[in-house]
């Protein structure tokens, strides 16, 4: 269903926001650009206040597509061309004049701008690199700008467009070539990872410019990011986090974000989800991705072939610790830094809290405490001065049991926390969870 050219400004922004929700790779800002004279914004790394709507959706950020009309049919996707929905297009001012009059408002701290493929994707990129580049030069906005490449869009305008926003992704969707090949027929592994190299390498060569010239124009001083879909092709989670580990060692990228599945089109070839999408699968392998990125383990550590999915009861930390008995107990007035990640219940701040603190003296389980080290998951592999908190046995099962089952576990200092998992938020500033 196309709709006429005369639909208000308003119709067409409830049906492009709407049609936006499923790309969930939103997130704070990762660059630092204070306000200037002349313009209207500033970019601050901890700056864009984050909200969200009752249904998840962040909205802090002006979160639109520039257009619904796609020429590529993905069978994932509620906007593939195959189906009747309600299309919906903007101009590029009028993408300028919502986001300035949202900002103004004080609604919004940024732009998030995506786009179906209209016509051909160097069309849409075209399209894309005029909104922003009026935005930043036409109406001086300074604020945040995440922008969609478009697959197979030429490496030309890639690289305009990176000079105005400041971060930029392409969405891989699919962890394995098959899967892309079945359920998004116009997109290949190729056009999708090479504006990824593109923006990896310009990026990198801007860096080298700008220690050179200091005021030499920078080329997305965010980053890039991707997002995977969990559970549309029966990947397992091993291939999904192998995929991440090669795309954050090869591609550079700041973060890769994961979306369970939802079946939008009810179609029949595709998995059904009437329990609603796999939060907790989703929950578990943002868990696994901090670990690789802030605590050192590998995709290999935490899976393999025999062993393909995560253990949906335990975090993935507490699964590989209880696996790999034979690193624990650790003293924690002697272990080093690394291995004190390694101990579940301790992260990245405590660890080095850790670290700092027993220059000074030897340090207790009520200091370990004060440190939000969480006891309830620490207790049974470490010790202090060496002493347990509580008599406990070095034994995969005992471990298990009390871990999994509330009404076996140990008791455990009363610092009111919650012995539940919480869904990742993808605003949170970088490794505050202590896995």
């Amino acid at each position: 269903m196309i709709l006429s050219e005369k639909i208000s400004l308003m119709d067409k922004l409830k049906i492009l926001s709407d049609a936006a929700k499923y790309d969930v790779a939103c997130t704070s800002s990762g660059t630092d650009r204070a306000g200037r004279r002349g313009t209207v914004g500033n970019c601050i790394a901890a700056g864009i206040c984050h909200s969200f709507s009752a249904d998840g959706r962040c909205i802090s950020l002006l979160k639109i597509l520039f257009t619904n009309e796609c020429v590529f049919d993905c069978r994932y996707c509620l906007n593939r061309s195959s189906n009747d929905v309600p299309r919906a297009s903007f101009t590029p001012d009028e993408v300028c004049t919502l986001t300035m009059e949202f900002y103004r408002r004080n609604y919004i701290e940024g732009l998030f701008l995506s786009s179906g493929i209209l016509r051909s994707p160097d069309y849409t990129m075209e399209l894309l690199c005029e909104t922003v580049m009026r935005l930043r030069t036409r109406h001086r906005f300074n604020g945040y700008i995440h922008l969609k490449a478009i697959p197979g869009a030429s490496p030309v305008l890639i690289e305009q467009a990176g000079y105005y926003a400041d971060r930029m992704s392409v969405n891989l969707e699919l962890a394995t070539a098959e899967g892309l090949r079945e359920l998004a027929p116009h997109k290949t592994r190729r056009t999708i990872l090479q504006p990824m190299r593109q923006i990896q390498a310009r990026s990198a060569e801007n860096r080298e410019e700008i220690a050179l010239y200091r005021h030499a124009p920078r080329f997305v001083p965010a980053g890039q990011s991707t997002q995977m879909i969990v559970g549309a092709m029966g990947e397992s989670d091993y291939q999904l986090i192998r995929t991440a580990e090669s795309l954050y060692r090869n591609f550079s990228l700041k973060r890769i974000f994961y979306s369970a599945f939802v079946n939008v089109n009810q179609d029949t070839s595709l998995p059904m989800v009437p329990q609603g999408p796999s939060l907790l699968r989703e929950h578990r392998l943002y868990q696994a991705d901090w670990l690789m990125r802030f605590y050192g383990f590998q995709a290999g550590e935490l899976l393999s072939e025999g062993r393909p999915d995560f253990n949906l009861m335990l975090d993935p930390k507490c699964d590989w610790a209880i696996r790999h008995l034979e690193y624990f107990p650790v003293e924690v007035n002697r272990a080093d830094y690394h291995d004190l990640l390694r101990v579940p219940g301790i992260g990245v701040r405590s660890a080095q809290k850790i670290v700092a603190s027993r220059r000074y003296g030897s340090l207790t389980f009520d200091d370990l405490k004060k440190m939000r080290v969480v006891l309830k998951r620490a207790q049974y592999f470490i010790t202090c001065g060496g002493r347990t908190l509580y008599p406990v046995r070095l034994e995969e099962s005992y471990i298990l049991r009390n871990l999994t089952d509330p009404r076996e576990a140990l008791p455990s200092p009363s610092n009111g926390e919650g012995s539940g998992y919480r869904q990742l938020s993808l605003f949170d500033k970088a490794a505050p969870y202590h896995i």
